[in-house]
């Protein structure tokens, strides 16, 4: 740029930089003093505008007091100045919260505990019972009945219910007790599971649970899922056609509950354990059953194999194990659902 300097003292800056066939602007970045490079090392510069460390410690002790920690940083600034008190923007507020990774509830917060997910599983009938309550609509608003019910998770057999006008922990007891031993159940023999009611929870239960020698599990809080069986039984009685919108007296209660459970436990054709009923896997009677209906089916099939397309009918079989969440690993590999009653 050195002849450019010596031609603009002659002819001018247009001139000279129009005859070197060079930019002006690049005549005059090339006169500019460089600056001195800022040290990478040093911090930035602080703004003269910027609030001071107290003064940050002061908003940060405003907002997050007993006072103004449920209130937005906009609403802490508008009831500030209504007190004739400023302190800083409420966008500086937020800047600041932020900085402190605050921008969040401020209050501590009730933590609810982990809970175990429960994984259990039957092979065979009395090794994993499944209860519930359910209630039934009495004669007027407000009214209902407390009907108790166990099934066997793996048989869907219901060797067990009550009903009552109330729910207790005596009833829950003596429930448990007088069906154990009507089916035999021996120490270390079965678990019971349960969701986290009052009654499934008592110290009487627990007690009894533990002289019988039958472990108990539950479901963790707000988690239908981890009792579906028992969900599941409730739905396949409330939505049969008959069931009542509401019963008049206890009596009529039982009196519709009773044959349901001699019809659900000895004629209900079960999706889920191969259209057999669940006294038949119960009692283990399944096998003989499902033999003789594999005889049927090859009789038709000898007869009239035509009329089978893909392949020689098979009977559907029982599953070997019914879960209540089954492992991840496991997912895969299984048939076995609850949704099936």
């Amino acid at each position: 740029m050195t002849v450019a300097s010596e031609l603009t003292s002659h002819l001018g800056v247009a001139a000279a930089c129009q005859a070197l066939a060079i930019p002006r602007s690049s005549f005059y970045r090339s006169r500019q003093v460089p600056s001195p490079k800022a040290d990478p090392q040093s911090p930035p510069a602080r703004s003269p505008r910027s609030l001071s460390e107290e003064e940050q410690s002061v908003v940060r002790e405003t907002l997050n007091s007993p006072r103004f920690r449920d209130q937005a940083p906009r609403e802490v600034y508008a009831t500030l100045l209504d007190e004739e008190r400023y302190l800083c923007s409420w966008r500086t507020m937020y800047r600041i919260l932020e900085q402190n990774q605050e921008v969040r509830e401020r209050r501590d917060q009730l933590r609810h505990p982990n809970h175990a997910k429960p994984e259990l599983v039957a092979t065979a009938p009395n090794q994993l019972w499944s209860w519930d309550i359910t209630k039934l609509l009495g004669p007027t608003k407000g009214i209902y009945y407390q009907l108790y019910v166990i099934i066997d998770v793996f048989s869907r057999y219901v060797p067990g219910w009550l009903l009552a006008d109330c729910e207790s922990a005596a009833l829950a007891e003596k429930l448990v007790r007088e069906t154990c031993l009507k089916q035999g159940i021996l120490p270390d023999q079965l678990t019971l599971h349960a969701d986290r009611g009052s009654s499934m929870k008592s110290k009487p239960l627990a007690m009894l649970l533990a002289d019988l020698g039958v472990a108990k599990t539950h479901s963790r809080p707000r988690v239908s899922n981890d009792n579906p069986y028992s969900e599941s039984q409730f739905k396949t009685m409330k939505y049969r056609p008959d069931f009542p919108d509401s019963f008049g007296s206890l009596e009529d209660a039982s009196s519709w509950v009773r044959p349901f459970f001699d019809w659900y436990n000895h004629e209900h054709y079960h999706s889920s354990l191969g259209l057999l009923t669940p006294a038949t896997v119960h009692y283990g009677q399944a096998a003989a059953l499902l033999e003789k209906r594999q005889r049927v089916l090859d009789s038709a099939y000898a007869a009239h194999p035509e009329r089978f397309v893909k392949k020689h009918p098979i009977v559907q079989s029982l599953t070997d194990a019914v879960w209540i969440n089954r492992p991840q690993p496991l997912l895969e590999a299984s048939v076995e659902s609850p949704l099936g009653v």
